[in-house]
């Protein structure tokens, strides 16, 4: 208004006496007018601006309040404001408005000196600390302190102690600071107290809560942190519970909830799981249909992994529609889909299965972006994939490869997602991983009635450097043995899906009770492992070894004082000769056979042998169902001194026992040959020399071919066992709980009944050959040893005997009693009834 009120004054000024002017001033007239005019619609259509006011600011500037301001319309004020909260500048923050303008107002607050964290023990204060807003040198606000103490409440929770308390004050200093203290009281932990399932019928809670990995608390928790509630490891439990209901038939069931609440009573959560089982569904019907030009389903039938009258498998759906998918690709349908339909039929409790394939839509991977690996390469992630950048894509070999890294081991976490591409043909694969720690060392340490007590301390790394690499080195010492080992594994080699390595190892055993002799042996070995199908693999290996055989000779150990009399030797030194030769002489104190004195020195081993082995076991850690089968061929003779084919084999099969829960039953045979070529007698160290691995109740060494000329009960617990070149063994087992201990404390009962036999020595029996041979105990052999060996048990003939054992898969690691009973044997065999091993890793 102001401005055209000055041009309407200036118009009146103008002079009209002056004639030659007048012109002039009518033109100006218009012309102020026109200016009035203009100024007068511009100030009414242009809006007065608004200005962000900053008050009660004293040590932060204006415009540094200012700057969490975009704008001025309500909701960019909301947004500023909750920025300015979130710093934790101020004390008190506010706005309102003013004419046009926007008032924010500020209480800074005392300043933060330091924050203290005190009575915290089993949380890091350097672990707390990130997790507050409450700063040093930032302004003290009471609200964001309070916010700070249920923050670390969570984070106490989380660990296993719902129980904790955290409360804070200020400590007044001068020039207006404050310290914040931040009293932690963390009392007990508090874990998961009991796993209640309702609605299971089928399986019992004992059977469910065992296969997951969330536990409940009792006294082993000291040792073990499975049993803190964490809402994302029940729900990995809750997958396992379904994916187990669906492999074993129950193609209906659901988790219906779950639910998880503290019972401050209890000292601990109880979470409540209802579900629902249905019936078990067994394979009514299964064929494959095609949709793709030139592809008959009928063809493909031989890639399903189930059959009429199976019991419905949900895994083994899963592996089929993966084995389909992989075919068609290889016919050419990149984009193919392969999708299972099932037709129930509840009254006969069968389901149909119908694998239909069909051409998807064609789209391409444009890129795979790969998140979060700090440490492991990229190439270590992107071989897991069955596809690359630019191959078609299909969800199937996407999922395949998420399993994968899962089962890696390196990750905490994966997680792949996708996102449209450049172009509506086009996707972007996301991979999501977190790493987590792969190293390990541990000390181990354990006694068993063979080699009392050993320990051992090891390094290892399954993913060396981040390239997925596999390192182990370890040195054991104990009573008998010792010995360091080191081994290498590259899961890839050149690029594919074979794993390499090589072994290298050097180790020595003293003589002990069961083994008048001692050995060293060094080498090495070179393997490789071939996958041929989910559940078969072929290992080919090269080894190459020095073994050293030698006979102790002291005054503790006269061992070949037959030929070397020591101190002790009837006859020699302080000993009076024997009245009767056959009472007491060099033999009959602890002598060695001539087969281990004709063992001694180095001999080389060169062999080359592969392995293939099937299964379908279900739980490596506590298999209750499948196959485990090993065959294997090493043939000694490229190099070196050795010449023979050394065959092995080993079955065992597991299978759960109907109407009985948690009870295995295990079935096991095992055999083996050696076969010498080329004019070669097996040595000692050549033969299988077998005892409880066989049968238990026996003694290691204790089966088999013995050396009859040196034979007592005495010498007979030495161990002068001669080995056998052939055995054969069989055994059955049934492992149950031992009710009303907690499953998570590890502790099983077995009863078990063995048989098996070892016979068939093809070593050197004349070492006075081409002569005849001098027998023992006669005035030709000094009433000594003679030059023959005689074995006796040489021959097939069954040993057996029944037991029962105590397993316990302890915190410090597995632990075994047998107890066994021999209910049949040879005269030279020698017993052992108890024995116990175990270890431990900590």
């Amino acid at each position: 208004m102001n401005v055209i009120r000055a041009a309407l004054r200036a118009a009146d000024s103008c002079d009209e006496d002056l004639l030659y002017m007048q012109s002039t001033c009518g033109l100006w007239k218009s012309s102020s007018i026109l200016i009035a005019v203009f100024a007068a619609l511009l100030a009414f259509s242009s809006p007065v601006s608004a200005a962000i006011v900053v008050e009660g600011n004293t040590r932060v500037d204006a415009e540094t309040v200012r700057s969490y301001f975009t704008g001025t319309s309500p909701q960019e004020v909301e947004k500023g404001l909750e920025a300015l909260r979130e710093s934790g500048r101020f004390a008190t923050v506010s706005a309102s408005r003013k004419g046009a303008n926007v008032v924010i107002r500020v209480t800074e607050g005392n300043q933060i000196n330091r924050v203290v964290i005190e009575g915290n023990s089993k949380l890091k204060t350097e672990n707390l600390e990130p997790e507050l807003r409450t700063r040093a040198r930032g302004a003290y606000s009471a609200q964001v302190a309070e916010a700070d103490v249920a923050r670390m409440m969570e984070i106490y929770r989380r660990a296993g102690r719902a129980a904790a308390k955290v409360t804070y004050r200020t400590v007044e200093l001068p020039n207006g600071r404050i310290d914040v203290v931040f009293t932690v009281v963390e009392g007990d932990k508090t874990g998961v107290k009991e796993i209640r399932f309702v609605g299971n019928n089928v399986y019992s809670t004992r059977r469910l809560v065992g296969m997951m990995e969330t536990t409940e608390m009792n006294f082993m928790s000291f040792f073990k942190t499975s049993d803190v509630y964490d809402p994302d490891r029940i729900a990995g439990d809750l997958e396992l519970v379904r994916r187990f209901y669906l492999k074993n038939g129950y193609a209906d069931f659901r988790v219906v909830s779950s639910d998880a609440v503290y019972d401050p009573t209890a000292g601990g959560y109880i979470i409540t799981i209802v579900v629902e089982e249905g019936p078990q569904y067994h394979v009514g019907s299964v064929d494959v249909e095609s949709h793709l030009p030139d592809v008959n389903g009928a063809d493909l039938n031989e890639y399903v992994r189930l059959a009429p009258g199976d019991i419905y498998n949900g895994d083994a759906v899963e592996r089929t529609v993966e084995s389909l998918t992989r075919q068609a690709a290889k016919k050419g349908y990149a984009f193919t889909q392969a999708r299972p339909r099932g037709e129930r039929n509840p009254a006969a409790q069968t389901v149909s299965i119908h694998f239909v394939l069909d051409e998807g839509p064609r789209v391409y991977i444009e890129r795979i972006n790969i998140h979060g690996n700090t440490r492991t390469r990229d190439y270590v992630i992107r071989r897991e994939f069955d596809l690359g950048e630019g191959d078609a894509y299909n969800r199937v070999l996407i999922d395949r490869a998420e399993r994968r890294l899962n089962g890696l081991g390196y990750f905490k976490k994966v997680k792949i997602t996708n996102e449209p591409g450049s172009s509506p043909d086009r996707v972007i694969i996301n991979v999501d991983v977190e790493d987590q720690p792969t190293g390990n060392f541990g000390v181990s340490g354990g006694y068993s009635t063979n080699q009392g007590f050993i320990g051992e301390v090891s390094v290892s790394e399954s993913n060396f450097m981040g390239r997925g690499q596999a390192v182990r080195l370890s040195v054991q010492a104990g009573q008998i043995a010792q010995g360091v080992n080191f081994s290498f594994t590259e899961p890839y080699f050149l690029d594919q899906r074979i794993s390499a390595g090589f072994d290298l190892f050097a180790r020595r055993q003293a003589a002990y009770s069961y083994s008048i002799y001692s050995s060293t042996s060094a080498g090495g070995t070179i393997r490789f492992g071939v996958p041929i199908t989910d559940t078969l693999s072929f290992s080919p290996r090269y080894s190459l070894y020095e073994t050293t055989i030698s006979i102790p000779n002291s005054n503790s150990k006269p061992y070949n004082d037959c030929s070397i009399p020591v101190a002790v030797t009837p006859g020699a030194g302080i000993v009076p000769a024997p009245s009767s030769p056959l009472d007491y002489t060099c033999m009959s104190n602890g002598e060695a056979s001539l087969a281990i004195k004709g063992s001694q020195g180095t001999i080389v081993t060169s062999s080359i042998g592969y392995s293939l082995n099937y299964t379908t076991i279900d739980d490596f850690r506590n298999p209750h169902n499948g196959w485990l089968a090993t065959f294997s061929q090493d043939a000694a003779g490229l190099g070196g001194t050795s010449r023979y084919l050394r065959t092995t084999a080993d079955v065992r099969y597991f299978h759960e026992i109907p109407y009985i829960d948690d009870v295995v039953g295990i079935v096991r045979g095992q055999a083996g040959n050696l076969t010498p070529f080329g004019g070669y007698q097996p040595r000692i160290q050549d033969n299988f020399n077998l005892g409880p691995s066989l049968v238990r109740g026996f003694a290691p060494g204790g089966i088999g071919p013995r050396d009859s000329n040196i034979f007592t009960t005495w010498n007979a617990r030495m161990g002068n066992s001669l080995g056998g070149t052939d055995y054969v063994g069989g055994s059955a087992e049934v492992q149950f709980p031992l009710w009303g201990l907690p499953k998570d404390l590890g502790l099983k009962g077995a009863i078990f009944a063995d048989a098996g036999s070892l016979w068939n020595f093809q070593g050197k029996t004349n070492y006075s050959s081409p002569l005849p041979c001098i027998p023992a105990y006669t005035q030709e052999a000094g009433y000594g040893q003679g030059t023959c060996v005689t074995p006796v048990s040489n021959g097939f003939r069954i040993r057996s005997s029944v037991g029962a054992s105590i397993l316990w898969n302890s915190p410090m690691g597995p632990i075994r009693f047998d107890y066994a009973v021999v209910t049949s044997k040879a005269q030279a065999d020698v017993t052992q009834n108890f024995r116990f091993s175990g270890g431990a890793n900590f």
